[in-house]
């Protein structure tokens, strides 16, 4: 097999090893959880290191703890008004279905069915779990716009003020 260590790929070949959306890889380039070099418009990033992060490896903890400090707003969300909330879950992921027909993302949109449909309860539970299944469910959330820009904003301020302090 050809050394590929240091071989280019697409964000789209890099959403297909890491099982999630070509958007996702996107929003990892430029959080920095993975590097990438423009050419000129175009993402390439490093196969080694795609490779590395879907086995777990470098795994960054303020990106996770973020992900977590949002996904707990969600689940209070659900527990004020969990038919509303699972209700726009299921249109999103019939909507991301249709999007996403034939690669990885659909893997974690079927394990997010199953979540859903076994309540409130186990949906509050993944969204809120430090395990890592929860955390790579989470990585392709079926809960977009249940937070109000301006709840998910003073979220994300809170949150980097507690890393701040954390961190220091």
């Amino acid at each position: 097999m050809k050394n590929r260590v240091g071989r280019q790929i697409t964000t789209g070949e890099a959403a297909q090893i890491l099982g999630c959306s070509r958007q996702h890889v996107v929003d990892l380039c430029n959080s920095g959880v993975l590097r990438c070099e423009r050419k000129p418009v175009h993402r390439r990033l490093n196969w080694a290191d795609v490779e590395a992060l879907s086995r777990g490896e470098n795994r960054r903890s303020k990106e996770s703890e973020r992900s977590l400090w949002l996904n707990r707003a969600v689940a209070a969300h659900i527990a004020q008004d969990p038919e509303q909330v699972l209700d726009r879950a299921r249109q999103n992921l019939a909507r991301f279905e249709s999007i996403h027909r034939d690669n990885g993302v659909r893997y974690w949109l079927e394990r997010w069915r199953n979540v859903i449909n076994q309540g409130p309860e186990a949906v509050m539970e993944t969204l809120t779990s430090r395990t890592q299944d929860a955390t790579d469910l989470r990585q392709n959330s079926p809960f977009p716009g249940v937070l109000s820009a301006d709840e998910r904003n003073k979220i994300l301020d809170s949150f980097s003020k507690y890393w701040a302090r954390s961190a220091a």
